[in-house]
């Protein structure tokens, strides 16, 4: 029990630089307050004691803001970060080594009994606001980005951002960050240059069409200049209005 202690107090201060004293950790964490009463509730509910397993989860939950089912199953040196509105559902299962930030669910999609909430590999990180629903897997030491809504599996290794979430590929993010800036991971989804890669391609998209409307009207005007008559030649399309398209992805 004590050993487990040492290691939960540990892995605030590898995660938190604002962790200042194991008294302080101990006494002032409402991440290691709801971890050590999970161990307690966890528990009783594999004791069969149902009700008191529920009564205590929801004693720690207007305690601490936290809401962990008993039966849930979570793997060592587990960090929640700040804390305030993270849900885990009773099937979840996390590895060890996980952190999650403040506003992450890790819910259901189903009413069906059996397993219905996601499973977490070891190592993996759940931004801010982040939503993993369902009986999916996210791989050992992948990331999920703040706010992003995770319905499908994600490999390990990879990062996972956007509404619905989409997995960045790493070869991929090396040759966008010469063009476009690094994507990285925030778990508060700030970072320079970090944008969805999806508006990204979007509005580089845009800027080439607008770039390319542009010449062709210069051409337009020199041809007219030339005495070159093109009016009958030229089929009359639709405006085009990146402008308008621009404010559907911003």
């Amino acid at each position: 029990m004590f050993a487990r202690l040492r290691e939960d107090i540990q892995s605030v201060f590898d995660r938190d630089p604002a962790a200042r004293s194991a008294w302080e950790v101990l006494t002032c964490y409402p991440g290691v307050h709801a971890a050590l009463a999970h161990r307690f509730t966890h528990w009783l509910w594999g004791h069969r004691l149902r009700w008191l397993a529920r009564f205590v989860s929801n004693l720690a939950r207007t305690l601490t803001g936290i809401e962990i089912h008993p039966g849930a199953t979570i793997g060592r040196r587990f960090f929640i970060d700040h804390g305030m509105g993270v849900v885990i559902g009773e099937t979840a299962v996390i590895g060890d080594d996980v952190t999650l930030y403040h506003g992450v669910t890790l819910g259901g999609t189903s009413w069906n009994k059996g397993k219905r909430h996601p499973t977490l590999g070891n190592g993996v990180v759940i931004g801010a606001g982040a939503k993993v629903l369902g009986p999916i897997t996210i791989g050992d030491g992948a990331k999920v980005g703040s706010n992003a809504v995770v319905v499908k599996d994600v490999p390990p290794g990879t990062t996972a951002v956007g509404n619905p979430a989409r997995i960045i590929d790493t070869e991929q993010a090396q040759k966008r960050e010469e063009k476009a800036g690094h994507l990285g991971f925030s778990a508060y989804a700030l970072a320079n240059g970090q944008d969805d890669p999806l508006a990204k391609a979007i509005h580089g998209l845009l800027d080439h069409a607008v770039e390319t409307d542009r010449r062709i009207d210069v051409l337009l005007k020199k041809l007219e200049a030339s005495g070159v008559s093109i009016e009958d030649e030229l089929a009359t399309a639709d405006k085009f209005d990146p402008k308008y398209l621009s404010k559907i992805v911003d």
